[in-house]
């Protein structure tokens, strides 16, 4: 008695077919997944650089824009005022919000580094002098990495210059400038924006210098990804 049997099962040439489909929805399936990545990387990348942009235009805007015009009565041969600035370099007397661990007046010093590290640093330190048993609070925070260039400058008018001119240094003067401006260049070329911050004591020209400046236009295209309140405290 003859028996026929069919035997179920795939040819040699569907096998390769079907292995050349899976490899390519494999290759297909990881170039999407290194897509994806790298848009998720620079993504990161962009959401940190604008973080980082925001911090360092609020410290200025909520620390710089509130200083002090004081003089400083503790030095031995004369009173200093308190605000100093050249090019690469800027001093000033603010202060902390209530909820801040330091109190009182505190002295700001931002300068840039040697050129090999590159950062901008805060120096803080009370502004009054501590007591003979008390020791000195100075603290120093770097504010940005990476910087190449810092340059500051400052605007104020003269009575007989009612549009005023910008100056690379601002020593020996006993009151303080009406703007501040602030470039900062990365070492990785990356766009940054420049800083206009009116001095809040000099009131009676903000509104002219939000005029001249749009500073209320360049505060409205700045990413505000952080809270000021979360800086120094």
């Amino acid at each position: 008695m003859n028996f026929s049997k069919t035997r179920a099962g795939f040819t040699l040439i569907e096998v390769m077919i079907a292995m050349t489909l899976i490899s390519i929805m494999m290759v297909l399936l990881v170039s999407s997944l290194k897509t994806s990545a790298e848009s998720w990387e620079i993504g990161e990348r962009k959401i940190t650089e604008v973080n980082e942009n925001a911090m360092v235009y609020h410290f200025f805007r909520r620390h710089l824009s509130s200083a002090k015009p004081l003089s400083n009565h503790f030095a031995q041969n004369q009173p200093a005022f308190s605000f100093q600035g050249t090019n690469r370099s800027l001093q000033f007397v603010s202060s902390f919000p209530a909820s801040a661990s330091r109190k009182g007046l505190q002295l700001f010093e931002v300068k840039l580094s040697d050129k090999d590290s590159g950062s901008i640093k805060v120096v803080l330190s009370p502004y009054f002098p501590a007591l003979d048993d008390e020791a000195r609070q100075t603290e120093e925070v770097v504010l940005i990495d990476d910087v190449a260039s810092l340059k500051i400058s400052y605007f104020s008018r003269k009575e007989d210059d009612a549009s005023g001119s910008w100056s690379e240094s601002w020593q020996e003067k006993q009151f303080l400038p009406e703007l501040v401006k602030i470039k900062i260049e990365l070492k990785n070329e990356r766009f940054w924006p420049e800083f206009i911050i009116p001095l809040k004591i000099n009131s009676a020209i903000i509104n002219e210098a939000e005029k001249v400046f749009d500073l209320e236009a360049f505060e409205e295209e700045q990413p505000l990804e952080i809270e000021p309140d979360d800086f120094f405290k």
